[in-house]
């Protein structure tokens, strides 16, 4: 068959509030224009995020009633680290209650002033952490992943010859390399694994550790047995279980690729570095029996990773955002090439050329999106990455808007809604303007910052 179909039925559905279009242009500047302001309840599909959105199987709720509450040393933890283990075979699994909270145990204790941390690309918690720290996050993507109209199998890898070049220059100040699977602010583009092992060995051959940060880690396995010579009569969990074994740790958001609303983890395979992690989580989280996370919750994490590798789902998953992007590129909306396994990410900066960097046009697109058809999605460009640790601003290297699409929650009919709103928007799109900032904080301005149109 050439249809691919969910693979799912659905037993339970909460309904959509159909909104107008003048109530979205007020509900829009009631929130600044800011989409992160906006209630949920006035969004008619939210591709804001995938992030804790997924919608549970009926084998995780009732995982959800086996869940133990108890303080210290309760099965459902034990339950949580067998299910991490048997696909990440790390010593130490430390729960968090999500993975910036994983992101900040792991930074505070190697992270300070003068320090340098490369990675393919950081994301926004993780770049925030790292500076929070002091240190800098610096991208070291290939050059192919700069560019969103270039095809290319493997657009989030990392580039190895300026790391190398980083680490012969200045090794001493690298407490970490870094990688991120997939490469969300790179356009949810995967990493081979070939490319994985190569900056895990360089990482090695200076001393250093290698961790990864891996909240779509089986989505990235999926374009691994697509794209990667040799992989492809493999099994993802073997996939998946190849991509860990050359690193020193990981940080993991279980609210992507373990279909849970909460929850994550930091994994390290150091003894004295997962003692003093131990520590700051008792301090900040709860005991490392539970990391901020109720039992509950780590029993729906549990069941989540077994169903995550499901060749079926994966197959469909990375299917809807391609069926959204090919649509897309026929009527001229420029979109990063391939499609992404999470999201579909549209250049705002190449389809609304009209407006400056510096006036925000993915931010503009999505402000656009929402008052056109309800449609909720995430600016990745300028205003989340333009500001500097020096509170100058430049444009960031691509303008683009995220449509992060939940798991297991849209059909194919919303997909093709997504798709008649840039219709609509297509015959208007040169009197989208862009904006300005009135009111932002200082660090990760994109979550609160507030705006005014130009």
């Amino acid at each position: 068959m050439k249809t691919i179909i969910e693979p799912f039925r659905i037993k339970s559905v909460e309904p959509i509030r159909m909104t107008t279009r003048e109530e979205r242009e007020r509900l829009l500047k009631e929130a600044g224009y800011n989409l992160f302001k906006l209630h949920s309840d006035d969004v008619l599909i939210d591709l804001l995020t995938d992030s804790g959105t997924s919608a549970m199987s009926a084998a995780q709720w009732g995982a959800v009633m086996t869940g133990d509450e108890s303080y210290a040393g309760a099965p459902s933890f034990y339950r949580f680290e067998a299910a991490v283990r048997d696909l990440m075979d790390f010593k130490h699994i430390i729960p968090a209650h999500q993975g910036r909270a994983a992101e900040h145990l792991l930074f505070s204790l190697i992270a300070k002033p003068g320090l340098v941390i490369p990675s393919n690309t950081h994301f926004d918690t993780t770049r925030g952490n790292i500076e929070a720290a002091g240190a800098e996050a610096l991208d070291l993507p290939i050059a192919e992943g700069k560019i969103p109209s270039l095809d290319h199998p493997f657009k989030g890898n990392m580039d190895l010859a300026e790391l190398e070049r980083l680490m012969a220059e200045r090794g001493e100040d690298v407490p970490c390399v870094m990688m991120t699977i997939t490469n969300n602010a790179g356009g949810g583009q995967p990493v081979s694994l070939e490319n994985i092992r190569g900056a895990a060995e360089i990482a090695h051959a200076h001393g250093k550790p290698f961790f990864i940060d891996g909240c779509r880690f089986a989505e990235n396995a999926w374009f691994i047995k697509l794209r990667e010579n040799g992989q492809q009569d493999r099994s993802i969990k073997e996939i998946v279980r190849d991509t860990f074994r050359v690193s020193d740790g990981m940080t993991m958001s279980a609210k992507k690729d373990a279909f849970a609303n909460i929850g994550g983890w930091l994994a390290l395979n150091d003894d004295s570095l997962a003692e003093q992690a131990r520590t700051r989580l008792i301090q900040t989280e709860g005991f490392p029996t539970y990391g901020g996370l109720a039992g509950r919750d780590l029993d729906a994490i549990a069941q989540g990773l077994t169903e995550i590798v499901d060749e079926d789902y994966l197959r469909y998953r990375v299917r809807t955002n391609a069926y959204i992007a090919e649509r897309l590129d026929e009527m001229g909306v420029p979109v990063m090439k391939p499609a992404g396994g999470h999201a579909v990410f549209v250049d705002a900066r190449e389809w609304l050329s009209h407006i400056p960097p510096l006036e925000y046009p993915g931010h503009a697109l999505a402000c656009a999106l929402y008052e056109e058809g309800g449609i909720r999605g995430c600016e990745i460009g300028t205003v989340m990455f333009g500001r500097k640790p020096d509170g100058s601003e430049e444009p960031a290297r691509m303008d683009l808007v995220r449509l992060a699409m939940p798991r297991r929650v849209y059909t194919q009919s919303h997909a093709d809604y997504i798709v008649e709103v840039f219709e609509e928007l297509a015959a208007r799109k040169d009197d989208i303007r862009g904006l300005k900032i009135v009111k932002e904080p200082p660090m990760m301005r994109h979550f609160t910052a507030e705006f005014e149109p130009l």
